[in-house]
C-alpha cells in the first residue's frame, strides 16, 4: 500500500534523531515508531485552509568557490528549525557547481489562499511515479474552509476515483463556530471529496484541538486497508518504511525497512530490474519468532563492505534487538535469497548498538579495513556518553572486535556516535580520518571529534575536538549529521559539513605543515685554546651557529604554495642549567625570532655566541631550537606528530687527533730525608741500633732524626702523550705527619689546587691545571 504524506527520507541516521527538538526521546515500543504515531504528529493541521504538504525538502545552496579544521573561520547556513534544517548534510558537485545540501525531515507549506486542487494533482503525480502496481492508495484531506478552486474540484475527485484512491476528508469547524458562520456549503464540499460511504471516510471536528480524538479511529481504518488478515497475522511490508536508511551498492541501492514484519525490520534492494525482497523466514535464525514483539528495527542503518577477495557484503543494524542491539553481515542475491554470515551483538540494554554504521577503507586500496558500529546511548558512570565499536575485517571476510572509541573525560550526556563519517587524509600520512558526532555534549550544544588513522589503525585518542560552544551562533545538536568529501572553498583541501538544529556549518580545513630545523656550528667544536674575542672585559671563545628552517607541506594546499608563512624560533643554550655555558651576543638575544618561509623552501640565519670559562670540558653544550607558526588563526597548522624542538650537542675540541685523547703521564718524586741505607753508611750513625738491625729493603725506609721539624718531597709530573683531562696527584702520609704546603718551583702556567678527601688530613688530592694538562708539558 502507498500512503503519500508523509514520505520517509533516505538517511542512515534518521530514526536516532527522529525528533530533533526532543532528541532524548527515542521510540521504546512499536506504536512510537515514526512509521505510525510520529507520522500523525507530523501531520499538523494548518489553519485558515492552508494545505498540509509535509514532505522532505533538499535545500540546495550554491557555493561556487565563493587538529586542522579551522574553528575561527567558518560559514553557517541557517534554516527552519520547525522543518529541522540541518537534519542531514551532504556535499555535492555537478555542472561545475559545488553544492552544499541540507536535508529537512519536514517542511510545512502555508499558502495564503486555500487551493485544494494543485495539492491533489501533486499527490496524483506522486502515486503514478512511486506507487507499485496493485498497491492501495490513500489520501487524507484536512481543511478548515472552502477551497478557492472549486471549478477544478470535480476533475480532481473524478481523477482520484479513476486512480482507485481512497479519500479521507476531515472538516475542522473551528473557524465557522467562532464566527457563527453556517458551515453547510463547506460540509457539502468536504463530503463530496470523501470516498463513499461518508460514515467511513468523512470526519468533522468542532475545532483544531479535537483532531486528536479521531487519530486512533482513522488509523484503524487505514490499517484495515494495509492487509492484516483475519487470522491475526501481523504486518508484512505494509508499514515497512522502506528507505528509512539507504546505501548505494554495486548493483543497486540497499534500503532499510524498519517497519517490515511487525517492526522487526528487513532490508530491501532496489535494482534496475526491480525490487529484491527476501521473505521473513530469511531472518528467523538471527531474529527468532519468540522475540517478534521486541521491534528490532532491522534496517535502521545499512552499509556495505568489500573484502580482500573483492566480494561485497551487506551490513544492517537492528538497535532494538533483544534490547541490546545487533548487527548482521549478509549477502542478498537478486532472486531474494538472503544469507546471514555473521552477527555482532551489543553489550548493554538501551545502548542502541547498530543505530549507526560506517565501513572504512583507511588506506584507499579499495578493500574495507574496519567496520564501525555506533552505540550512542551507551551508559557509563552515570552518563549517556555513547561509544563506537571497531571491528576489523579479516582476509576470510570475518569481523573481529578491535576496540572502542570513547571520550570518558567528559562527564556528561554526549551520545557519541550519533553520526559517523569517513573523510579524506587530513594530515598527509596517506590514511583517511574519522569524524564522530556527539550532539548532546555541552548541554545539547554538541561537539564533533576527529580521529586520525595511523599505520592502518584507527587512533584510540581524538586529535581534535570541535565544540559548538566555540561558535557564536548559539548552535544546538551540532554534530547530528556529518559529511566531508569536497573542497568547497577551492584551497585544495576537503572541507567538513556539520548539521545542527536549524543550521548547517561548513568548517574549512587548514593545510598541515612540518617545520624542519637544522643547526650548523662554525667551527664544529669549541676550541678552548683559541680565545678570539672579548666579552665583558674577558678573553673568550666566540663562535656562530647557523639556524635553518624549512617548511614542508603534508597536504596539497593550493594557497599555501603561493604565500609566505611567518615562522618563529627560539634558540637556547643548556636549557636545564641555571647558568648556561654559552651566551648569545646582545644583538641576537631578542627571542623569539621570525623568518618568512615559502612551502618547500629553506631560510637560514647566523647568530654569534660566546663560550664562558668553565672547568669541565667533558660534557658538551646542549643547544635547542624550538619553532612554531606565527599565526594560530590563519594559514596552515603544524603536524602534531612532528617534533617542534630540535636538540643537538656542541662538543669541546680536546686538542687530540681522535675523539679520545691518549695521554702518557710520568711521575718522578724524591724527598730530602735519608733512607736507612744512606743513614747507616755514615760513620756517625753506623753504630746506632737502627743500623745494627737493618732489614731489606733499606732504600724504601726513610729516617727522621730527633729534632727535625719538617721534610720536603720533590715531585715532577710530565705528560709525554696527548692532552690529559682531569689530571690529579694524590698525596698520602702517615698520621704522624702534617701537610704544610705545596709550591711550584718551575716557571710554568700550570696551576695546582689541593684539597683533603673525606676530611682526613693524611690524604690530599691535587688537580693539575684543571681541566686538562697539555701534551708535552711538565710541572714540578
Amino acid at each position: 500500500m502507498n500512503t503519500v504524506p508523509p514520505r520517509a527520507t533516505s538517511d542512515r541516521k534518521k530514526g536516532l534523531l527522529s525528533s530533533v527538538k526532543n532528541v532524548k526521546n527515542l521510540p521504546s515500543v512499536p506504536e512510537d515508531h515514526p512509521s505510525y504515531s510520529d507520522r500523525w504528529q507530523q501531520n499538523e493541521t494548518l489553519r485558515h485552509g492552508s494545505e498540509s504538504c509535509i514532505h522532505t525538502l533538499a535545500s540546495t545552496l550554491y557555493l561556487q568557490l565563493c587538529f586542522n579544521f579551522d574553528t575561527k573561520n567558518y560559514k553557517i547556513f541557517h534554516g527552519s528549525i520547525e522543518a529541522q534544517f540541518g537534519y542531514t548534510v551532504q556535499q555535492h558537485e555537478a555542472g561545475g557547481f559545488k553544492r552544499f545540501i541540507s536535508e529537512m525531515s519536514q517542511e510545512i507549506c502555508d499558502f495564503s489562499r486555500r487551493a485544494f486542487a494543485p495539492g491533489c494533482f501533486r499527490v496524483l503525480e506522486a502515486f503514478q511515479r512511486g506507487g507499485r502496481p496493485g498497491a492501495q492508495k490513500v489520501m487524507i484531506v484536512i481543511t478548515d474552509g472552502e477551497s478557492h478552486d472549486s471549478h477544478q474540484l470535480m476533475e480532481v475527485v473524478n481523477q482520484s476515483k479513476k486512480e482507485n484512491i481512497t479519500m479521507y476528508a476531515i472538516a475542522v469547524l473551528g473557524y465557522y463556530n467562532r464566527r457563527g458562520i453556517n458551515p453547510e456549503a463547506f460540509l457539502k464540499e468536504i463530503k463530496f471529496i470523501a470516498s463513499d460511504p461518508d460514515e467511513e471516510h468523512f470526519f468533522k471536528v468542532t475545532d483544531e484541538s479535537a483532531l486528536k480524538d479521531i487519530v486512533d479511529a482513522l488509523g484503524e481504518r487505514i490499517f484495515s486497508l494495509e492487509g492484516i488478515s483475519s487470522q491475526g497475522k501481523g504486518f508484512g511490508l505494509q508499514m515497512a518504511q522502506a528507505g528509512f536508511s539507504s546505501h548505494v551498492v554495486n548493483d543497486g541501492v540497499l534500503l532499510g525497512a524498519v517497519g517490515a514484519y511487525d517492526w522487526n525490520g528487513a532490508v530491501l534492494k532496489e535494482t534496475k530490474r526491480g525490487k529484491v525482497v527476501s521473505p521473513k523466514s530469511s531472518y528467523k535464525d538471527e531474529f527468532p519468532e519468540a522475540l517478534k514483539n521486541h521491534a528490532a528495527y532491522l534496517g535502521y542503518s545499512v552499509d556495505a563492505v568489500t573484502s580482500s577477495r573483492g566480494s561485497q557484503l551487506y551490513i544492517a543494524g537492528a538497535p532494538r534487538f533483544n534490547h541490546t542491539g545487533k548487527v548482521i553481515i549478509f549477502t542478498l542475491k537478486n532472486n531474494g535469497n538472503l544469507t546471514i554470515l555473521q552477527a555482532l551483538l551489543g553489550q548493554q540494554i538501551g545502548s542502541y548498538f547498530g543505530s549507526g554504521l560506517l565501513s572504512m577503507d583507511i588506506d584507499g586500496n579499495g578493500y574495507t579495513d574496519f567496520l564501525l558500529v555506533a552505540a550512542p546511548m551507551y551508559y557509563n558512570q552515570g552518563w549517556e556518553r555513547g561509544r563506537v565499536y571497531i571491528y576489523a575485517l579479516s582476509s576470510e571476510a570475518f569481523f573481529t572486535f578491535h576496540g572502542v572509541l570513547e571520550v570518558p573525560h567528559h562527564s556528561q550526556n554526549s551520545r557519541l556516535g550519533s553520526a559517523l563519517a569517513q573523510i579524506a587524509d587530513m594530515n598527509g600520512d596517506g590514511y583517511k580520518e574519522l569524524v564522530v558526532g556527539a550532539p548532546l555534549e555541552d548541554h545539547h550544544q554538541g561537539a564533533i571529534y576527529i580521529f586520525h588513522s595511523q599505520n592502518k589503525m584507527i587512533g584510540p585518542y581524538y586529535k581534535q575536538r570541535i565544540s559548538a560552544a566555540g561558535f557564536s551562533a548559539g548552535l544546538l545538536y551540532f554534530g547530528q549529521s556529518l559529511h566531508g568529501v569536497l573542497d568547497v572553498n577551492g584551497d585544495g583541501l576537503v572541507d567538513l559539513a556539520v548539521g545542527a538544529l536549524g543550521a548547517a556549518v561548513i568548517i574549512w580545513s587548514r593545510g598541515v605543515v612540518r617545520i624542519e630545523a637544522k643547526m650548523t656550528f662554525e667551527p664544529e667544536k669549541i676550541n678552548i685554546f683559541n680565545k678570539n674575542c672579548q666579552r665583558g672585559g674577558k678573553e673568550v671563545t666566540c663562535m656562530s651557529v647557523v639556524v635553518c628552517l624549512r617548511l614542508d607541506s603534508m597536504t596539497k594546499n593550493k594557497k599555501d604554495y603561493r604565500k609566505e608563512v611567518a615562522v618563529w624560533y627560539s634558540l637556547v643554550f643548556d636549557e636545564r642549567r641555571f647558568s648556561p655555558w654559552a651566551v648569545l651576543d646582545e644583538s641576537f638575544r631578542q627571542q623569539p625570532r621570525t623568518l618568512l618561509l615559502h612551502t618547500g623552501n629553506q631560510e637560514c640565519e647566523r647568530l654569534v655566541f660566546s663560550v664562558q670559562d668553565i672547568t669541565d670540558y667533558r660534557w658538551p653544550i646542549v643547544v635547542a631550537v624550538e619553532a612554531g607558526l606565527q599565526s594560530q588563526v590563519k594559514g596552515p597548522v603544524l603536524d602534531p606528530d612532528w617534533p617542534t624542538t630540535l636538540r643537538t650537542e656542541l662538543p669541546f675540541w680536546n686538542g687530540c687527533e681522535e675523539d679520545t685523547c691518549t695521554p702518557d703521564l710520568v711521575l718522578h718524586s724524591h724527598t730530602d730525608l735519608l733512607n736507612v741505607l744512606q743513614f747507616c753508611s755514615t760513620r756517625k750513625h753506623a753504630t746506632s741500633s737502627l743500623c745494627s738491625h737493618r732489614k731489606e729493603p733499606e732504600e724504601k725506609m726513610f729516617v727522621v732524626e730527633t729534632g727535625r721539624r719538617k721534610m720536603i718531597v720533590f715531585a715532577e709530573l710530565q705528560n709525554q702523550g696527548e692532552n690529559a683531562f682531569r689530571t690529579s696527584l694524590d698525596i698520602s702520609t702517615t698520621p704522624n705527619l702534617l701537610f704544610s704546603s705545596l709550591l711550584v718551583k718551575d716557571q710554568s702556567d700550570i696551576q695546582i689546587e689541593c684539597s683533603t678527601e673525606n676530611r682526613m688530613a693524611s690524604q690530599r688530592s691535587c688537580n693539575i691545571s684543571a681541566p686538562f694538562m697539555r701534551s708535552l708539558s711538565q710541572v714540578g
